[in-house]
């Protein structure tokens, strides 16, 4: 079915957004790589270098979203939920096959293949719960972007806390996890992940519903890493452990209190014009009704399609003269984006700032090891938390930048550039002391960095094919994160071999600051080079931003 001919209910979109919530933190298992990379480096027997190039295949997958971007334009987002949720169960039960040992032992190319497979399933989740929340959202797009994305990042620690707490620290049931229950929540979410009517006036009630969704999740963000810690600290009986994930789970469903509110207590007041009452998201209609009405959705026509029209009237001399060419700020086609420096800069940012960044996460395991300590959850629940509050925290605050003074919302990545040059610094040194400030640091500058180029190609390029763009700029994550990790694979390789040369044990760990001293100094000099390539990014879009929020709210086009 092609998206312009595909209905929109008119009910809240709300129940949606709760939806994708879940989706979203089910979505970002890739990010558990750290927990269970041990257990497979075991298993297949392989060197850093190749635990390396695993990680990157769960790089390429979760951003290989070109294939969803394309189709997210015909199909019905449920459709794409179901195609991630095979995905899934394809490769994490591969890995889980490998890891666990009730299968023969698997060739290290079907394993990769399979990391990469199963990460794709996050392709295809977050694609369809993205775009759909973007334009059913269309004024929101910071809160939209930060909030979802701000929940893909807390997806690390939802899952360090299960798999302390319930799997006793077991990677093969996390596989097994994986692979039967990210599935079951797509069943579950996918009738109300689904197009809505977008609200196209300016309403103070959607403001109040995203501080409340933001504030929900920084509480589940604090209540995960503090919870964390304490199982860290102090052995819980089994029965605390399943009193804190009930809690978890419970704090999973705020969300869902916005579209409850808005059937136990409609509102129609609306800070807009008189004549635009329709477009206020607080209906009256029950939520979990299914709507009886509907209306079109922005018109979003294919690509081809779009061409093949033209050349038809063309050659009936219909059409006399070419397609005027899309200005900064109106949708743009793909091929069009392609053409434009401002796209290709804002890939290269993202390139250096978040493939950098996620060399981190892929090698966090070794990392923490070569500092001294000797458990990885901590870390990985501290960085999963900076992430996420680095995601909403760049979407709410560039929001403000936006409409406040009119500034690019990548003046924030030009701030954590800057801010990423110093922990990078600081992860060189290779000292347990500084081991957290610098994860701490790394986290909130890699999730703003996530949800301000979503917000960013959207404002730039428009939202009629946001899903290809924002999916081609996606791949910038695993390009980088082949390069660094391979360099970053190398030179620890290198160090065992040179402290283990003299001893006779079975050891391959690496230990000191000079195992990742040489990678962090490199992509110390990449932040420099990103500071610089945002700078120019920021000059050359700020009259876009001038013209699209100097009124005092985005304007937008009918598509």
């Amino acid at each position: 079915m092609r998206a312009g001919a595909m209905k929109a209910g008119s009910r809240p979109p709300w129940l949606g957004l709760s939806a994708a919530v879940w989706v979203q933190v089910a979505g970002g298992a890739s990010s558990t790589f750290a927990l269970y990379s041990h257990a497979l480096k075991v298993a297949l027997g392989v060197d850093q270098s190749r635990l390396a190039m695993l990680a990157v295949a769960c790089d390429v997958g979760d951003n290989l979203g070109l294939l969803p971007g394309v189709l997210c334009n015909r199909l019905h987002p449920a459709v794409l939920l179901l195609i991630g949720a095979a995905a899934c169960v394809l490769g994490y039960g591969t890995t889980w096959l490998a890891v666990s040992g009730l299968a023969p032992a698997l060739p290290y190319w079907l394993v990769w293949l399979a990391l990469c497979l199963a990460a794709n399933s996050g392709a295809w989740l977050g694609t369809a719960v993205l775009v759909t929340n973007m334009r059913n959202f269309p004024l929101s797009r910071g809160a939209v972007a930060g909030i979802l994305k701000g929940y893909v990042g807390l997806s690390a620690a939802v899952y360090t806390e299960i798999y302390t707490g319930v799997l006793n620290d077991s990677a093969a049931s996390l596989l097994l996890l994986l692979t039967l229950g990210v599935p079951v929540v797509c069943l579950l979410t996918m009738y109300f992940v689904r197009p809505c009517e977008p609200s196209l006036a300016p309403n103070s009630s959607e403001r109040v519903h995203f501080l409340f969704a933001q504030i929900g999740s920084i509480v589940l963000g604090l209540y995960l890493v503090g919870t964390t810690i304490l199982n860290h600290v102090v052995a819980l009986a089994d029965a605390w452990n399943y009193l804190i994930l009930a809690v978890m789970t419970l704090l999973l469903f705020a969300p869902v209190a916005i579209p409850l509110k808005m059937t136990l207590f409609p509102s129609n007041r609306t800070k807009g014009p008189p004549d635009s009452s329709d477009a206020d998201n607080d209906h009256t209609e029950p939520f979990l009704l299914p709507s009886s009405s509907g209306s079109k959705l922005t018109n979003l026509e294919d690509d081809d399609a779009s061409d093949i029209d033209i050349l038809l009237a063309e050659g009936e001399g219909a059409v006399k003269q070419t397609r005027r060419r899309p200005h900064r700020g109106e949708d743009f086609r793909f091929r069009e984006a392609l053409l434009k420096a401002d796209f290709w800069l804002l890939f290269a940012v993202y390139f250096i700032g978040v493939g950098s960044g996620v060399t981190v996460v892929n090698n966090l395991a070794q990392v923490v090891i070569a500092a001294g300590a000797v458990d990885t959850t901590i870390s990985l629940s501290l960085f999963s938390f900076c992430n996420f509050f680095g995601r909403l925290g760049g979407g709410a605050i560039s929001e403000y930048l936006v409409r406040s003074w009119t500034l690019p919302r990548t003046a924030l990545i030009v701030c954590t550039q800057v801010v990423m040059i110093f922990a990078y610094l600081l992860f060189a040194l290779g000292l347990y002391a500084t081991l957290h400030v610098s994860v701490a640091l790394l986290g909130i500058c890699y999730g703003i960095q996530f949800s301000v180029m979503i917000s960013t190609s959207s404002e730039l390029f428009g939202l009629k094919q946001f899903g290809k763009i924002y999916n081609f700029i996606s791949m910038g994550n695993p390009i980088g994160a082949l390069l660094f990790n391979s360099l970053a694979g190398y030179i620890y390789d290198l160090e065992v071999q040179k402290q283990h040369s003299t001893t006779t044990d079975s050891d391959n760990a690496c230990y000191g600051p000079k195992c990742f001293g040489f990678t962090f100094c490199v992509l110390s000099g990449m932040a420099c080079l990103g500071t610089l390539l945002s700078i120019v990014l920021t000059v050359r879009i700020r009259p876009v931003y001038q013209m699209l929020y100097g009124g005092g709210s985005f304007r937008t086009s009918a598509h």
